[in-house]
């Protein structure tokens, strides 16, 4: 089953968070993870969210919580924190009830 993290935020610091679009790419599709959101010009819907959208597809729960605890995204993950104001979750695709 599919497993999503999908981040909103603000970014406070663009020359800061410009090191981490520049080094995650690499980290998702080595997990296994596709980018189907990214970007700046989220458009508010209901509530006061960011302006920046991210959105990972993993194709497994496992997947991803593998590639979040990586040595390689630890060793980035600072540069996307220290650099924005935001919230990222994760949730597992949804399945209809027979």
């Amino acid at each position: 089953m599919a497993s999503y993290l999908v981040a909103n935020y603000n970014v406070t610091n663009a020359e800061g968070y410009q090191a981490y679009v520049a080094a995650v790419g690499p980290t998702i599709v080595s997990h296994g993870g596709k980018i189907l959101v990214a970007g700046p010009g989220s458009v508010a819907m209901e509530g006061t969210p960011g302006q920046t959208t991210i959105i990972l597809e993993f194709p497994s729960r496992e997947a991803l919580q593998g590639w979040y605890d990586s040595p390689e995204y630890r060793d980035i993950i600072h540069l996307r924190i220290d650099n924005t104001d935001g919230f990222v979750v994760s949730a597992d695709e949804f399945v209809m009830p027979s």
